[in-house]
């Protein structure tokens, strides 16, 4: 009897075996081909409910992409940022519902990548990913990959923040246009503002907040100067999230029609999107000489 009961527990426990191999087998086939599909051939219309759990999380930082709509935004920058893609599942192995693969990437950058524009440098990558299955369908995952290297490969500084140079050429553009609200909604409230040395608004520093700034600096110069233009300005981006700006100042002065044709540069310090503090150099004995005409 104890021996009819030992290979009916054994007969349970290899059934029991049998059947989780026979499901991780199949999660595994379903996704290998669901990935060649989107990556290899570009599919992306094989992000869908069939091979997807409808909540789709991809673990991601600063926040988590989720649901079927956002996933196959997220992953549309690789099929369109990148062509003469091998994307190749190198190993993968589960348990239960559990899957591990090890991968490899290799693509040209011909295309906008997550608002990068297209560099033509080519990446060769490797990474692994964490997959949770449900139901036979992709639920979760998480790439754990070399960023820093990813960066470097594309030609880009990783410590460099690509939208701060889009905000600081905006701002110049809405200085050139008379759009103040507009340079005023570019900056922190708390924003630190400070002028050269010797220049004659420098009598403020710090400006502290966009309203300090505007009536200190910006209404000083409308009052005294009958224009002042900037010209030739060329970004420069910078690490610690800094933006040099460098150019020449074009004005004339009210008081004498005195003209104003000078170097100069700007400092422009950025964090979350907004300009915390702004630092001027120029030829402050160049404007004094021109004032004193």
């Amino acid at each position: 009897m104890k021996s009819t009961l030992k290979l009916i527990c054994l007969s349970l426990f290899l059934s029991t075996i049998s059947c989780n191999d026979v499901k991780v087998e199949k999660n595994i086939t379903m996704y290998s081909n669901v990935w060649d599909e989107i990556i290899n051939k570009a599919n992306l219309d094989a992000i869908n409910d069939s091979n997807f759990d409808s909540n789709i999380t991809l673990v991601s930082s600063p926040e988590n992409v989720v649901g079927i709509e956002d996933f196959k935004a997220y992953y549309s920058n690789f099929t369109t940022g990148f062509s003469d893609v091998e994307f190749t599942i190198d190993n993968i192995f589960g348990q239960g519902d559990n899957l591990v693969k090890h991968w490899s990437y290799k693509g040209k950058h011909t295309g906008d990548f997550f608002g990068i524009p297209a560099t033509g440098k080519t990446v060769d990558l490797t990474g692994v990913t964490l997959v949770k299955m449900k139901d036979g369908k992709i639920a979760q995952e998480q790439d754990f990959m070399d960023n820093l290297a990813f960066m470097s490969q594309l030609g880009i500084d990783p410590f460099l923040n690509p939208a701060n140079a889009s905000i600081i050429q905006e701002l110049y553009s809405n200085f050139a246009t008379g759009n103040i609200e507009a340079v005023g909604a570019a900056m922190d409230e708390k924003i630190i503002w400070n002028e050269a040395e010797n220049f004659p608004l420098a009598d403020g520093n710090p400006y502290v907040g966009f309203d300090a700034i505007l009536q200190g600096v910006f209404a000083r110069i409308v009052s005294d100067w009958e224009y002042w233009k900037l010209n030739d300005i060329k970004l420069h981006e910078m690490t610690n999230n800094q933006i040099l700006a460098t150019g020449r100042y074009e004005a004339k002065y009210k008081r004498n029609g005195a003209l104003l044709d000078l170097q100069m540069a700007h400092l422009w310090t950025l964090k979350d999107g907004k300009i915390i503090s702004f630092q001027q150099y120029a030829d402050t004995k160049g404007i004094a000489d021109v004032m004193s005409k």
